[in-house]
């Protein structure tokens, strides 16, 4: 337990790097801290005497700490001697909730993977039976035009990441969405018979990522995978663009590493 000292501050030095998340320099909030962490481990109220044998303070020490977490209503105390998580906590959790956007998640890590690939990135959202591009990570380097730009809607079942909605559809919803669009192609490779479509659906299943091969544009292959809010729901997918003839496989594990990531910005824990 750090004491009330000078710390070395080498961590906080420009270009240094540390192993260990940095510690608060306020005493008092370390302990606070570790004193949430304790309660957020556990569903049921905690015992004084446990808190402290967990967290290493003098059961003193806790004590008033956690008075002062309850008067915030940051600590609950359904009995004299026990406590657990206070409802404000859900009160801010809502607040953090309500102000994430997929899309400011997205941003910083799709630029990463272009870096990466030099290829363009796509993020896109359902809207009924299409896809919507609402922003894309791409130059010139690419090598290949940007044809449909932020804004731009695609049918569900000519594109990778309209597959992976499709995916997450059931087998209902899947032929009612077959009968309301006809499934009309593009090109020569699109999809537009039901059970090619069903087969292609339980692969994404299978294996948690979906492709177009050339389906909606000739000379354009695409790959990508799901982006999850604290629910587990879909709500956007991260695709990766290239021309067909340089679509790299290695790719595909950065897309969906990508993908995880932005999901944890957004509260999904896998």
């Amino acid at each position: 337990m750090q004491n009330g000292g000078a710390r070395d501050r080498t961590d906080d030095m420009p270009g240094a790097r540390s192993s260990t998340p940095p510690k608060p320099t306020i005493q008092v909030l370390e302990r606070a801290f570790a004193l949430l962490d304790v309660l957020a481990a556990h569903r049921e109220p905690v015992s004084l005497k446990e808190i402290s044998e967990l967290t290493g303070l003098h059961p003193s020490t806790a004590h008033r700490i956690l008075n002062d977490l309850t008067t915030g209503r940051l600590v609950d105390r359904p009995a004299a001697g026990s406590y657990r998580l206070g409802m404000r906590l859900l009160e801010l959790g809502n607040l953090v909730k309500a102000r994430l956007d997929v899309r400011e998640a997205a941003l910083g890590p799709m630029r990463e993977l272009h870096k990466l690939t030099h290829q363009p990135v796509n993020l896109s959202v359902r809207q009924g039976d299409e896809i919507v591009y609402v922003e894309r990570a791409y130059s010139e380097r690419s090598g290949m035009q940007v044809v449909r730009a932020i804004g731009g809607r695609a049918p569900l079942h000519l594109t990778s990441v309209g597959k992976l909605f499709l995916a997450h559809d059931d087998p209902q919803r899947v032929r009612a969405y077959a009968t309301r669009t006809g499934l009309a192609g593009h090109t020569r490779n699109s999809i537009t018979e039901l059970p090619r479509l069903e087969r292609e659906l339980a692969t994404v299943r299978a294996h948690g990522v979906a492709r177009d091969d050339e389906e909606l544009e000739l000379g354009v292959r695409c790959m990508a995978a799901g982006i999850f809010d604290d629910q587990g729901t879909l709500v956007a997918g991260l695709s990766l663009s290239a021309p067909a003839e340089r679509l790299d496989e290695a790719w595909l594990d950065k897309v969906r590493t990508t993908a995880a990531r932005i999901s944890a910005a957004l509260g999904h824990r896998g």
